[in-house]
């Protein structure tokens, strides 16, 4: 991998060997056992790796001993807006902890798919990751190193959920989380003005909407799948529409089958809209699919804000303008209860060479000022220490600390809640329903998600 110094600009290259994760993970479980915690800025709900874990270095108590040293951070923020913002994220560290950052930028996608072998063979000393489930995997692996000293100095700024989603299996913490981001449903609001559209809040109004649009020849709803990840959010929320948190949890888990008659009403609901999606989502990029909404050229699209408004920053398309709002209530019983909303952050390498100076970076990225700072760049996501104050956010900013707030519980994304390989199952599975929704078709495939769940967590 190729570097270059934290200036706000960085380097593309390729991390070797395959990754066994999926593009996004989250806690297996401890939305439901963290409960919910508000935070004024931001909003967070829980809706051993070797090395010197007992050195007590970094941030304004190390700073002398490490000031001048080199720290390597492997990032997967390859999107430009992203990218942009962790640029400037890294900056502040340097000029908080006088330690030097050289990046190396991967695209995200590949560095998800190489991420084991990246981390067994010379990782960088620091990487970019995702809370929960996915993060205990490779600290329970050994390739990341405990990060409790580092928690006992900046534990305080964040909520006990956050702690928890930054726990391994073994009680210690082992990631600093930065942020989190809601999975809405967004639109355009000149759009919805000019065409008299009524935001729906139930499955009746989202499908009558729906036909309307096509009436009115838009695409209803922009959807991709060619990267395969995007399709397991729509999965999650008529999951957890349907059937509810618990549920979803513990079908993450298989302490639920996948045979159940519970997933069949998932999937008839999605074959209800799929002829309201955008055709031809197997060979569609999500960047493509928002800018169909961008452009005007779809009514709706269901995704992270992480993804879409980020890419309206990207395209300079007017931000202003974009909204969105949960995905409507299903099942009264659980009404909008529940949501994706999930949570990244950074890890320390087991093979890190500079520790010290890292731990450093990782005291700088878990303060309030920091989370600022970054939130200056970044229009997209929200922030998760206690008490922040970011003048910066924007209106879809406001809304999602809002949205998530509301929230009984979130989940992290089905690729961060289950084992990665039942979730890189599940990606196959989706993209092959994309393809023929056919009742057949969904028991055979429930029938397949079965049996490899049974070899998976067996």
């Amino acid at each position: 991998m190729s570097d270059v110094e934290s200036t706000g600009s960085t380097s593309d290259s390729t991390v070797s060997g395959p990754l066994s994760a999926s593009r996004r993970n989250l806690l297996k479980g401890v939305a439901g056992a963290a409960g919910l915690a508000a935070v004024s800025g931001g909003l967070l709900t829980a809706c051993g790796g070797g090395g010197s874990d007992d050195k007590k270095s970094g941030g304004s108590g190390s700073t002398k001993s490490v000031a001048g040293s080199t720290v390597t951070f492997g990032s997967n923020y390859s999107d430009p807006a992203a990218k942009t913002a962790f640029a400037a994220l890294t900056s502040g560290a340097t000029a908080a902890t006088k330690v030097n950052v050289k990046i190396n930028t991967v695209d995200h996608n590949t560095f998800q798919e190489n991420i084991t072998s990246y981390l067994q063979g010379t990782p960088d000393d620091l990487f970019t990751w995702f809370a929960g489930y996915r993060m205990q995997y490779f600290a329970a692996q050994g390739l990341a190193q405990k990060l409790d000293d580092v928690w006992e100095k900046i534990g305080s700024n964040f909520s006990p959920a956050a702690k928890k989603l930054s726990t391994g299996l073994d009680g210690h913490q082992y990631l600093v989380p930065i942020y989190n981001y809601p999975w809405v449903v967004f639109y355009n609001k000149s759009e919805f003005a000019k065409r008299h559209y009524t935001v729906p809040t139930t499955w009746d109004e989202y499908v009558a909407l729906a036909k309307k649009m096509k009436g009115d020849g838009l695409i209803p709803i922009a959807f991709a799948d060619k990267d395969g990840w995007p399709a397991l959010g729509t999965f999650d929320i008529l999951n957890m529409r349907i059937n509810g948190y618990d549920y979803h949890i513990k079908l993450m888990k298989h302490e639920i089958p996948w045979t159940d008659q519970g997933v069949h009403t998932v999937f008839q609901h999605w074959a209800e809209i799929l002829p309201l999606m955008q055709n031809g989502a197997n060979g569609r990029i999500w960047q493509d699919a928002a800018k169909a909404l961008e452009q005007k050229q779809a009514g709706m699209m269901f995704q992270g804000t992480n993804q879409v408004a980020a890419q309206y920053v990207t395209d300079k398309a007017d931000l202003a303008d974009l909204d969105f709002f949960p995905f409507p209530a299903v099942n009264p019983q659980w009404g909008q209860d529940y949501m994706d909303a999930p949570t990244d952050g950074f890890m320390l390498s087991a093979k890190a060479k500079n520790v010290d100076a890292a731990k450093a970076i990782l005291e700088y990225i878990g303060s309030g000022p920091a989370e600022t700072a970054y939130l200056k760049t970044d229009q997209w996501d929200v922030g998760l220490v206690n008490g922040l104050q970011v003048p910066t956010y924007n209106d879809i900013q406001k809304k999602s600390v809002q949205e998530i707030s509301k929230c009984k519980a979130v989940a992290q994304f089905m690729d961060r809640d289950s084992d990665p390989a039942m979730a890189d199952a599940m990606i196959k599975i989706c993209q092959k329903f994309i393809d023929d929704p056919s009742t057949s078709s969904i028991a055979s495939l429930q029938k397949s998600a079965e049996s490899q769940a049974k070899a998976i967590y067996s």
